[in-house]
């Protein structure tokens, strides 16, 4: 996607993303899952 304003130009393309970097990301997620899971397991709602 190209963007012209006024004399500036703005050229936005889709980022590629590797094998190990979607790994990596989806590891981080599932992490991120685990430890809000735990946090509210940890919390009590009265």
């Amino acid at each position: 996607m190209t963007l012209h304003l006024l004399f500036v130009t703005i050229t936005v393309k889709k980022r590629e993303q590797s094998i190990e970097e979607r790994l990596h990301e989806e590891k981080v997620v599932e992490t991120l899952n685990t430890l809000k899971d735990r946090m509210y397991s940890d919390v009590r709602f009265y």
